[in-house]
């Protein structure tokens, strides 16, 4: 075929063969969606609109399979498993949600640390754990998702943070935020980088300015990459969490397969912080993974392309 006729899906192809160290690379056949959730203590500051109740809903929503993430998920062949890091509501067994909690909920990033030190170590390790327990089951393909009301304004604050950038660049509305409650968000996020531009050290920042989930997606990245197996960033929470996995192992965000450009502001700026293209361009600021997962039939496509597209006779 013409050269570059495949446009970025043969670019997709050329990271997915850098990725295996192989060539052609092995087409993903048996992705996994990981979801996790966990809930933030800078709700209670009024950094949204909704109550942290609703982080318990959704994960009930999704083990019932009624989520957009289930859907998705569904037509795209992958499974889901949604894991509480810290999901504030107690929730009792319910199918396909596995119990990983190392607090309930974090404190406000407002006020102080969001984390202790070991909190966000532990729930790093929850991540690397749970991907290496899919990656073991077979899982070639591993796409991200998060729950958590709230956990915009972490991820914002994150964002900022590594990324060198001001509240008023990286924040949103999010989920949603009270009436006229944008700039009050943007205060809240300002306070959590001016705090985090402090730290010493990656882990610190993570601690000081993210969220359980957001924590454990960063272990989830760092597992696949150290792994080579792909994994498909979602918008600007697992943005967010790749940042700090990045500045954790650094090169795991060389390994990353940008899934779609959020419509939230902090999402391009993670994009172009870490050099990623997104497949996708949806205006979709949904989270839970949505997006990455949507893009997962593109990126299977690139693998089958460079390993199955025959070559024509010499003449």
């Amino acid at each position: 075929m013409p050269t570059g006729a495949l446009g970025r899906l043969q670019d997709v192809a050329v990271h997915l063969a850098g990725i295996a160290g192989a060539c052609p690379p092995p087409a993903p056949r048996h992705p996994v969606v990981v979801v996790f959730a966990a809930d933030h203590g800078v709700v209670a500051d009024g950094a949204s609109a909704w109550p942290s109740e609703i982080t318990a809903a959704m994960v009930a929503m999704v083990s019932r399979g009624g989520a957009a993430i289930s859907v998705f998920a569904e037509a795209v062949g992958a499974p889901v498993i949604v894991v509480d890091v810290g999901v504030q509501t107690p929730l009792g067994p319910l199918p396909g949600v596995k119990a990983a909690r190392v607090a309930d909920g974090t404190a406000s990033l407002a006020a102080g640390a969001a984390m202790t030190r070991d909190e966000a170590e532990a729930a790093v390790a929850v991540g690397i754990e749970v991907a290496s327990e899919q990656m073991e089951a077979g899982a070639d393909c591993l796409i991200g998702g998060d729950l958590g009301i709230g956990n915009t304004t972490a991820a914002a604050a994150l964002i900022g943070a590594f990324a060198g950038r001001a509240a008023n660049e990286v924040t949103g509305a999010g989920a949603g935020v009270p009436a006229g409650g944008l700039d009050h968000k943007r205060r809240l996020v300002g306070i959590a980088i001016e705090r985090a531009e402090a730290c010493a050290e990656p882990l610190e920042i993570l601690a000081t300015a993210g969220g359980l989930e957001i924590a454990a997606l960063a272990g989830m990245f760092i597992a696949a990459a150290q792994n080579r197996v792909p994994f498909i960033v979602d918008g600007v929470i697992a943005g967010a969490a790749l940042c700090a996995a990045d500045a954790l192992a650094p090169g795991t965000a060389a390994h990353a397969i940008a899934g779609h450009r959020s419509s939230e502001p902090a999402a391009s700026i993670v994009l172009n912080h870490l050099g990623l293209d997104p497949l996708l361009d949806l205006n979709l600021r949904l989270g839970e993974g949505t997006g990455a997962c949507l893009a997962f039939p593109l990126v299977q496509a690139a693998a089958l392309a460079l390993a199955d597209i025959a070559d024509l006779p010499d003449h």
